[in-house]
């Protein structure tokens, strides 16, 4: 439970920034605690202008004025980036080194100069999206400069997306798939997509957007010695050793699936069975209290923890499902003054694909608002692969028949859940492959790569002229990242298993479930590399036997994942 320490009023304050001013040495050089506050403070604003423009607002939900923000924020950077520039006074620990280490590059990267107070995505409708993606990658920071730019028309085709004459979104295609007895209606769905192919990959020849991305950002990591897929060192494994275990994983699913051929829109439908059986219990009113109560009966009060949704469709909205801070969580004294995550997401139906989104997105705010530590470590992990675990421990309990008992007065047999369960791990696991193959080797056309990773491991039948593997905005947002989910699945499933043998089930509730969580796993901010908080919490290196485990659950195999794991795998 989080102490709520601060009046109303001061807490407002705090929200907008409200460095505490600290006498300067003789030396003209702050204290680190005082370089801190005012980090603090930039972070504070800046996260509050990125929230609203998420809302789509010119005024925050307290009614600052968006251009009143941008005013603070560029005046608080000023100071920080003067403060970081000279120095802290002495002495400094080596904890002090790296906060300041750390507070340089968040400067340099992240706390950019303001120059518009603008809404998010505005302008959407004003993207030029017949450009030459060459031309785009030709000028200053081409790279970012074309990623941007695909981004934004994947985000205008997003919006624009419809069937049967009436609006639809790409979470609700997916939905759909899973439902929709009729094929020559499932194709029609699935082909409801193809304005986001075709603004991802154009004409898929070699000057298509993303073959042009793929070739500049190849370019541009080999010239930095670095390759797609390291990552996963992040957590203490080899890119080699992980791609390993993810064909693996891969390999479990073709040998536990039928031995037929499919169309890639019959996907979805045939690992379907328990979204088709369940998805009536969970109507899109149902999303938030179903959510709510979870995560009430793991300790985590949602509303205690002063987190916020935006999940209404909204033209302009980002059509990618995230958790952001609104305002990062802080001590004062003994109390701790909460922070204010915001999940962002578009929902036009329930059903269970849709709740196990909201249940991981709330993961990422309940994490986020756990975190204990320093102002310059208040921050998501080192580790992308870590986080989107950590969102998952709770997230993926709704595929357990218990849970479903207690949440939905029902359930399925353990093999249509393994199946529903499996069909997003396994498909994300394709696309971080498919990432890395045609980063390895950027001639390659994308639609034979993904042709052939599908139709090996899932039997679908190939469709060469189409790039239905376009569909993810993290593709061209932020190249690599399907890793991050992919080798999270691995982790996150090794991670519950661990979590079960030591506390029990928790897929009733368990309500000394979250702060468990936050001692080991939540606080730790950028205070402690991921890799020595996993090995501290598994007791040994990571392994893909938890997740390899569970899935042979569908075939009567183990009867569920245990802890007496070793890595499989010449690590």
């Amino acid at each position: 439970m989080v102490a709520l320490a601060m009046p109303a009023a001061a807490l407002a304050a705090a929200s907008l920034g409200s460095c505490t001013l600290l006498a300067t040495p003789s030396d003209g050089l702050l204290p680190i605690r005082a370089i801190e506050e005012l980090y603090q403070e930039a972070r504070t604003l800046r996260d509050q202008i990125d929230v609203t423009r998420s809302r789509g607002s010119l005024t925050t939900k307290a009614g600052v004025a968006l251009a009143e923000l941008v005013v603070r924020y560029n005046g608080a950077r000023g100071e920080l980036e003067r403060a970081l520039a000279a120095g802290a006074s002495a002495p400094l620990s080596e904890d002090d080194h790296r906060a300041l280490e750390v507070m340089r590059r968040t400067l340099a990267q992240e706390l950019v100069v303001e120059k518009v107070a603008r809404a998010a995505a505005s302008a959407e409708g004003e993207v030029d999206c017949t450009y030459g993606p060459e031309l785009v990658a030709s000028r200053k920071d081409g790279y970012r400069a074309l990623s941007k730019r695909i981004y934004a028309c994947f985000s205008k085709a997003a919006h624009s997306l419809s069937f049967d004459g009436e609006p639809i979104d790409r979470l609700t295609i997916f939905g759909l798939l899973t439902l929709t007895d009729d094929p020559s209606r499932r194709e029609k769905l699935w082909r409801a997509f193809a304005p986001i192919w075709e603004a991802v990959n154009g004409d898929n020849g070699p000057r298509s957007p993303y073959r042009t991305l793929v070739r500049k950002n190849s370019a541009r990591l080999r010239d930095e010695g670095k390759w797609l897929g390291e990552s996963v060192r992040s957590i203490d494994v080899e890119p080699a050793v992980m791609e390993e275990w993810l064909r693996l994983v891969l390999q479990k699913w073709h040998d536990t699936t039928p031995d037929t051929p499919i169309e890639p829109w019959d996907f979805w439908y045939h690992a379907g069975q328990a979204h088709r059986a369940l998805d009536e219990r969970i109507p899109l009113k149902s999303l938030r209290p179903l959510n709510d109560r979870f995560y009430g009966e793991l300790g985590a009060d949602l509303a205690a923890l002063q987190v916020h949704y935006d999940l209404e469709p909204r033209a302009s909205k980002d059509p990618v499902a995230f958790t952001t801070f609104g305002r990062r969580p802080r001590t004062d004294g003994e109390a701790v003054i909460p922070g204010e995550p915001w999940v962002f997401a578009t929902y036009r139906i329930g059903g269970l694909e849709n709740l196990l989104e909201l249940l991981h997105e709330t993961g990422h705010a309940v994490h986020i608002a756990a975190i204990r530590t320093r102002p310059a470590f208040t921050d998501w992990p080192d580790s992308d692969i870590f986080t989107e675990a950590i969102a998952d421990i709770a997230a993926l309990e709704l595929y357990e028949p218990a849970w479903q008992r207690r949440y939905l007065r029902t359930s399925v047999p353990i093999e249509a859940e393994i199946a529903a369960k499996y069909s997003g791990i396994v498909m994300d696991i394709v696309w971080a492959l498919f990432e890395v193959q045609v980063h390895r080797k950027p001639a390659r056309d994308p639609n034979e790569v993904w042709t052939e990773i599908t139709r090996r491991y899932f039997r679908i039948e190939p469709h060469p002229a189409l790039a239905w593997w376009a569909v993810r905005g993290q593709l061209v947002d932020s190249p690599g990242y399907m890793m991050n989910y992919a080798a999270g699945a691995i982790l996150s499933a090794d991670l519950r298993a661990r979590l079960r043998k030591r506390h029990g089930s928790y897929a009733e509730g368990d309500r000394g479930w979250y702060q468990r969580m936050v001692r080991s796993l939540h606080r730790f901010g950028l205070e402690k590399p991921s890799k020595d908080v996993i090995e501290q919490f598994l007791g040994r290196p990571l392994s893909p036997q938890a997740l390899l485990d569970d899935m042979a659950r569908a075939v009567g195999g183990a009867g569920g994942p245990t802890d007496d794991h070793r890595p499989a795998l010449a690590r």
